[in-house]
């Protein structure tokens, strides 16, 4: 079996092709890792993150808006900014 090599676009269309193919079969579900190979689901998932923000990039399902992305950027801001600050506090005392 030839290794395929897969762009971001390809993974996009994966995921698309797959969800008409489910809507023409009378299945009203998103596409699920068991409906492609495992090739597939890595290239998708390398291309487009986990399953559910794969499908959020391929405009199958709503983006999330509870405000999660933003409560982790600020988490991980908080985070550098007490270790930069501890990095200066332990300078201070060296240079004592």
């Amino acid at each position: 079996m030839l290794n395929r090599v897969y762009s971001k676009e390809d993974a996009i269309s994966l995921l698309k092709n797959k969800s008409e193919e489910l809507s023409h079969a009378g299945e009203q579900r998103f596409p699920r890792r068991s409906d492609f190979s495992d090739e597939e689901v890595n290239a998708i998932k390398s291309y487009l993150g986990p399953w559910p923000r794969a499908l959020e990039a391929a405009g199958l399902k709503e983006k999330r808006e509870d405000g999660k992305a933003e409560r982790v950027l600020e988490k991980r801001i908080r985070a550098k900014r007490a270790r930069t600050n501890e990095k200066i506090a332990r300078k201070q005392i060296e240079n004592r």
